[in-house]
């Protein structure tokens, strides 16, 4: 298997771009701006060989423009549904976004064949954040990337479909395997540990993680990847059904926490409103 590395490359207040690489040629995941994606380019010595989008929100895809203006490259994403196009106020003026950005669409079951890394990504669908969010993944490195899906020690608000469409999609990707690291597009790690400790407060692995991320943080390191793994044992969203957070719940909504679904939209709704 042809060694391949992932740079995080920061973008706005708490947005990762991921940039796949060989030391020559470069792929980028989610590029919302394009002025860092090109100097880390420029400091590595690498070529853009193609654009990967998991949804078509503007912090994910504004920097597109930018980099097509100097790369003629795929960019790879979902169709722009009529629903995804108005979900995510507020919106630009018309004509100064890449609304349609995406040159080549794909979806489940596709595969992205990024031969210049020899790499390929498995397209999963997983709506719920957007109605066409994707998640792409690397079966043979275990390279997950998830978009605004699945965070680390949380997911993503539910604009796109339905609750019961987020919580299917988040339960399919802990279906992965656990030692599968998973690339998220936001550093809302520690916000999100604090809302799990809420949740879940006797929880020893969210105790263990919340400082060892803490320390990352400290430091000025990402938290992400995170694993699968990690995220069945820590993740509120992934364990609507585990007796403490049931019990927080029943607490909360007086009794009526029994059902997959209504636990987790409750647990959605609830983080929706939460100040750590």
């Amino acid at each position: 298997m042809k060694p391949v590395h992932i740079l995080p490359i920061l973008a706005f207040k708490d947005n990762y771009i991921w940039m796949i690489h060989d030391s020559q040629r470069a792929v980028v995941v989610d590029p919302g701006q394009s002025e860092p994606v090109i100097k880390a380019l420029k400091e590595h010595g690498l070529e853009l060989h193609a654009i990967v989008l998991t949804h078509l929100h503007y912090d994910h895809n504004l920097g597109v423009p930018g980099l097509l203006h100097d790369w003629k490259v795929p960019v790879y994403g979902p169709v722009l549904n009529d629903h995804d196009r108005v979900s995510h106020p507020p919106f630009p003026k018309p004509g100064t976004t890449p609304l349609d950005c995406v040159n080549h669409v794909v979806g489940e079951g596709d595969v992205v064949a990024l031969q210049a890394l020899g790499v390929q990504l498995k397209v999963l669908a997983v709506p719920g954040h957007t109605k066409g969010h994707l998640a792409f993944l690397d079966e043979a490195r275990g390279w997950l990337f998830t978009g605004d899906t699945l965070f680390g020690g949380g997911c993503g608000k539910v604009f796109g479909g339905s609750m019961v469409a987020m919580r299917h999609s988040l339960d399919r990707l802990a279906d992965l395997p656990g030692r599968t690291l998973v690339f998220c597009a936001h550093e809302y790690t520690m916000d999100n540990l604090k809302f799990a400790l809420e949740v879940e407060p006797s929880n020893p692995d969210l105790l263990k993680r919340l400082q060892a991320d803490a320390l990352k943080r400290s430091l000025g390191q990402p938290t992400l990847p995170s694993t699968i793994s990690m995220e069945r044992a820590t993740n509120p969203f992934l364990r609507v059904m585990e007796p403490e957070i049931v019990e927080t719940l029943n607490k909360r909504m007086g009794g009526t926490a029994y059902t997959r679904d209504s636990n987790f939209e409750a647990l959605r709704l609830w983080k929706n409103q939460f100040q750590s």
